[in-house]
């Protein structure tokens, strides 16, 4: 076995390619008497691709779902492993990012999946607002089943493609999360529009540590391109996603 993830009552384990399914199920079997939560054992049998960053996961053992009940920083999660990307290793950012956000203040959060961000948020602070657009329509039917289930009355949560939703809004920001997938595109063109004066960014990216620079040039060129004045905060490891690649979480203030 290469690698786990425990999502609740499911575990997603990592397996060598050449490995035989019969050494598959024992290992599966051993994970369930070792981890009583779990409930099911999958195998990981694809990459996250696709626009959605979908996973592609093989039931190996135990109950025979894909529908994962999580719970995390006091708040519980329900999606399916297959068609909602969610990563349990973001728990301790999550409830970071949240203690950031002052009384009052609106959210706007980009990508949001099926909703850990905004509802942790919701819950750590006393956010005013929090909207939160995310384009896939599975990942949305759960995330109003989460807000719902976890109580909470200040998420706005809309289904569409960012650059189509966000300028429709016509409304500003006090703080960003761009928890963006591994795309090509930056949108922070769209997010400099959105942000209010003096607004914070919490800005992804995915790179090895010595290409960490073109993090940092890729914000300022995005600035420079909307006339935007910024002071970077922070820049830190928020994970990592392969071998010697991580992902990062820039920060950055807008001053105009």
């Amino acid at each position: 076995m290469k690698g786990e993830d425990i999502l609740g009552n499911i575990a997603i384990l990592k397996f060598d390619w050449a490995e035989k399914q019969k050494d598959k199920k024992k290992a599966a079997l051993k994970f369930l008497r070792e981890h009583k939560q779990v409930r099911t054992v999958l195998e990981k049998s694809g990459k996250i691709s696709g626009r959605l960053r979908t996973l592609k996961t093989k039931y190996i053992f135990g109950e025979k779902t894909k529908e994962a009940l999580y719970k995390e920083n006091g708040c519980v999660f329900r999606f399916n492993v297959d068609s909602c990307y969610f990563s349990p290793r973001l728990s301790s950012e999550r409830s970071e990012v949240a203690k950031m956000v002052k009384p009052n203040e609106n959210v706007l959060v980009m990508f949001s999946g099926v909703a850990p961000f905004p509802i942790i948020i919701s819950k750590l602070s006393k956010a005013k607002k929090i909207v939160a657009i995310e384009l896939g329509k599975a990942c949305v039917k759960y995330a109003r089943d989460n807000i719902k289930r976890n109580k909470l009355h200040n998420i706005e949560l809309i289904q569409g493609n960012v650059r189509k939703v966000l300028p429709k809004l016509k409304e500003k920001f006090d703080r960003i999360i761009m928890a963006r997938p591994n795309l090509k595109d930056s949108f922070l063109d769209i997010a400099f529009k959105a942000i209010k004066k003096n607004g914070t960014i919490y800005y992804y990216g995915f790179y090895k540590e010595s290409d960490k620079y073109k993090l940092i040039k890729l914000v300022k060129d995005e600035s420079e391109k909307a006339k935007k004045k910024i002071r970077i905060l922070k820049i830190k490891r928020a994970g990592d996603i392969g071998i010697r690649k991580f992902r990062f979480r820039l920060d950055l203030k807008v001053l105009n």
